[in-house]
C-alpha cells in the first residue's frame, strides 16, 4: 500500500518534433511529497526525457530496499509505480519464473512489472487483489494506467495541453500546480443529489478526473489514448445456482469467503481486523481463527452518546472477541476530540465525502497504526449481499430509477435547484445515470439492477474510498475481503432470496442472510440477530453546537459569499432548523453542504 505521482509530456511529439519536452520533475516531486502518510517509509522518483514517477512506500511485503520504487527493470525497458497488494503474487512469480524471468525482489510489485511484459495489458486479468500502477515502456514511450476491477485503490489524472498528470490522491494533483479548480456542475449535481457519490471519470473540480475501476488506459508518445474495461459484473441470479439446495450454496459462499480471507494474510508482518461487532467483521475475526492466526489483535471505536444515540457497539465486539480470544482493544473518543479531529478528516480527504463516519474511520485509524500496519475490514457485505434498508423497498418496482431515487438520494432535481447558485445549474444528471445504468443490467430485477449499480459505482465512490482516505491518512493497510472479485461474482449469480431472505422485514433475514446462515454457526447468536448497526458518530449526525457553528462559520465566511455555490436563503433556512433537514439516509442536509464548502477551503480552493 503507497502512493503514486507522474506527469508524461506529449506536445513535442503531437508538433512532429524531433524530442519531447522534459517532465517537470519538481511538480512531480511536490505531488508526491504530498502523500507521505500514504507512504511514510521510503520515497523515489524516476525520470527518462517525456516522464517522470514519484512513489512514496509503506513496507508490507518484502521489507528490504529491493521492493523500493519507482522500480525499473533496465532488461525489459519497463519502470513500475505500484500502489496495492496483489495476494497470488506467488503463484504468478512461479509461473513467470518457469517462463525464464528473474527476480531480484520478494515483493509484489516485481511481479506486477513482469507479468506486465509476460502478458501485456491482458496480465490485470490475473491479477488477485486490490491494485493501482503506472507503467512506462521506454521503449516506445507508452504509458499504461490502471485500476483494479472494483476501484479499491484510487487514480486520479489531470490532462490539459499535451501533458498527463497522475496520482493516487486528489490534492497530489493540485500540488502539481495548474489545474482547472472550477466546480465541475455534473459532479456537484451527483455529490448533492447522490449521498456524496461522484462516479467515475468526474470529480468535484473540472480539472480532474479518476480512472474507472476495472481500467486499463495507455497514452502513446504522440498523447493518443486507448482504454477499456476488462472486467464486467453482471448481478443476475443464475438458474443452475438457483437449483441448488440452499445449504450447498451457503457452503459455496462460506468457502469463498474463507478463500478471501485467507488471500489477505499475505504480508511480512501482522495482519489485525477492524472489529465494529457486526455480522461481517466478525464473520472476518471467526475465519481468521479457523485457519490458525494466534494473537490476533482486534479493535473497536466508540463514542459519547448524543441526541439519545448510544455512541458505541462494544457489547456486540467485546462479544466476538472473548469468544475467538483476540487481543482486543477497545477505542474511546470524548466528543471534544471529536471537533480536533475534523480538520485533519477533511485534509485526508481526496474528494469531499459527507459520511459523518468519516472522522470515526480517521481516529480509529490513527489509534491502529500505532500497533498494526494492515487490517482486514468488512466494508462491501452490504452492497454485495443486500444488507441496506433500500433494498426490499426496490423488490417488485414498476420504476426501478425512480424508486431507487426516492429512498436513496439525499434530494430531487427540483432540490438541487433550490440549493445551487444559477452559475451551477445543470441537468438532472443523477437521475439519468441511474437510468442508464438501469437500462444496460442484463436483470429485469429492479434490487438486482441496484446492487449491481451500487456494487461497481458507489461502492467505490462511498465506502471505500472512505476506507482508503482515513487508513492511508496513518500508513495503514485496509484489505477488504468481501470485495474479493470471486466471491463478489459468486454473489452475483445467487437468487435473490440468499440476500434479501425469506421476510426482509425480520432482524433474522433482513438482508445478507447467507452471511447471517454463516454467522449462527460460527459466532454468537446475539451477533447475528440484531438492529444492522453504523459507525455510531452522534455528535455529526445531530448538527448542533460547535458542529453547528463550525458549519454556519464555513457557509456564511467571506470565501463562500464570493463562491456562490450555495443559494443564501436556503443556507439560512438550513441553519435555522438543521434537525428538520435530514435525508432519506438519515445524513444532515446542512452538514453535506457544510463539508463541501470546508473540503474546498481546506484545499485553498
Amino acid at each position: 500500500m503507497c502512493g503514486f505521482a507522474g506527469e508524461a509530456r506529449f506536445e513535442a511529439a503531437r508538433h512532429g518534433a524531433s524530442s519531447f519536452a522534459a517532465a517537470d520533475v519538481e511538480a512531480v516531486v511536490r505531488m508526491g511529497a504530498t502523500m507521505r502518510a500514504r507512504g511514510p517509509d521510503g520515497a523515489g522518483t524516476f525520470q527518462q526525457g517525456n516522464v517522470a514517477l514519484a512513489h512514496r512506500r509503506l513496507r508490507i511485503i518484502d521489507l528490504s530496499e529491493h521492493s523500493q520504487q519507482p522500480m525499473t527493470d533496465p532488461a525489459l525497458g519497463l519502470t513500475i509505480a505500484f500502489n496495492g497488494c496483489l495476494y497470488n503474487y506467488r503463484a504468478l512469480r512461479d509461473e513467470l519464473a518457469a517462463l525464464g524471468y528473474r527476480f531480484f525482489s520478494d515483493g509484489d510489485t516485481e511481479v506486477a512489472l513482469k507479468a506486465f511484459h509476460a502478458w501485456g495489458e491482458r496480465c490485470v486479468e490475473r491479477f488477485e487483489g486490490m491494485f493501482a500502477f503506472a507503467i512506462h515502456q521506454r521503449d516506445t514511450g507508452r504509458l499504461t494506467l490502471a485500476r483494479d476491477r472494483l476501484g479499491i485503490k484510487p487514480l486520479y489524472y489531470a490532462q490539459a495541453r499535451g501533458r498527463l498528470r497522475f496520482a493516487s490522491t486528489l490534492p497530489a494533483l493540485l500540488a502539481g500546480g495548474d489545474v482547472d479548480t472550477s466546480i465541475d456542475p455534473v459532479a456537484l449535481h451527483h455529490y448533492l443529489s447522490w449521498h456524496s457519490v461522484v462516479p467515475p471519470p468526474y470529480t468535484i473540480l473540472r480539472g480532474v478526473r479518476k480512472l474507472a475501476p476495472a481500467t486499463i488506459a495507455s497514452w502513446e508518445a504522440d498523447g493518443s489514448c486507448r482504454s477499456h474495461s476488462y472486467w464486467q459484473l453482471s448481478v443476475r441470479a443464475d438458474p443452475q445456482m438457483a437449483a441448488l439446495p440452499r445449504q450447498e450454496r451457503e457452503r459455496l459462499v462460506e468457502q469463498a469467503l474463507r478463500s478471501a480471507v485467507r488471500r489477505r494474510l499475505v504480508a511480512d508482518v501482522p495482519v489485525g481486523v477492524l472489529l465494529s461487532g457486526g455480522v461481517d467483521s466478525s464473520l472476518i475475526v471467526a475465519l481468521l481463527a479457523e485457519l490458525g492466526a494466534s494473537g490476533l489483535r482486534t479493535y473497536s471505536i466508540g463514542f459519547e452518546a448524543a441526541g439519545g444515540e448510544a455512541g458505541d457497539e462494544f457489547r456486540w465486539s467485546d462479544l466476538v472477541a472473548q469468544r475467538f480470544g483476540t487481543r482486543h482493544e477497545q477505542i474511546r473518543i470524548p466528543s471534544a476530540e471529536l471537533m480536533d479531529a475534523l480538520p485533519g478528516t477533511i485534509d485526508a480527504m481526496s474528494e469531499p465525502m459527507a459520511s459523518y463516519d468519516n472522522v470515526a474511520f480517521w481516529l480509529l485509524s490513527r489509534e491502529v497504526s500505532k500497533s498494526t500496519r494492515v487490517v482486514q475490514s468488512g466494508q462491501g457485505a452490504d452492497e454485495v449481499f443486500a444488507g441496506y434498508h433500500w433494498y426490499p423497498k426496490l423488490a417488485g418496482s414498476a420504476d426501478a430509477a425512480a424508486d431507487y431515487a426516492r429512498v436513496f438520494f439525499d434530494s430531487t432535481h427540483a432540490g438541487y435547484l433550490d440549493t445551487v447558485g444559477d452559475a451551477f445549474a445543470t441537468d438532472d444528471a443523477s437521475r439519468a445515470y441511474v437510468q442508464r445504468a438501469f437500462a444496460a443490467s442484463a436483470s429485469a430485477d429492479a434490487v438486482e439492477r441496484a446492487l449491481q449499480l451500487d456494487a461497481t459505482v458507489m461502492l467505490a465512490d462511498d465506502p471505500v474510498k472512505r476506507v482508503d482516505n482515513m487508513t492511508m491518512a496513518w500508513g495503514l493497510e485496509a484489505r477488504v475481503p468481501f470485495l474479493d472479485h470471486e466471491l463478489v461474482e459468486l454473489a452475483a449469480r445467487l437468487p435473490l432470496d440468499d440476500k434479501l431472505g425469506d421476510d426482509p422485514a425480520s432482524l433474522r433475514d433482513g438482508g445478507k442472510r447467507v452471511l447471517k446462515a454463516i454467522g449462527r454457526r460460527l459466532l454468537p447468536a446475539e451477533v447475528v440477530d440484531r438492529p444492522k448497526g453504523y459507525f455510531p458518530v452522534p455528535i455529526l449526525k445531530h448538527v448542533d453546537g460547535p458542529v453547528l457553528a463550525l458549519a454556519r462559520d464555513a457557509l456564511t465566511g467571506a470565501r463562500a459569499r464570493e463562491r456562490g455555490l450555495f443559494r443564501r436563503e436556503t443556507v439560512e433556512r438550513l441553519l435555522a432548523a438543521p434537525s428538520e433537514h435530514i435525508t432519506p439516509l438519515r445524513g444532515s442536509r446542512l452538514w453535506q453542504l457544510a463539508l463541501l464548502e470546508l473540503w474546498l477551503q481546506a484545499r485553498g480552493l
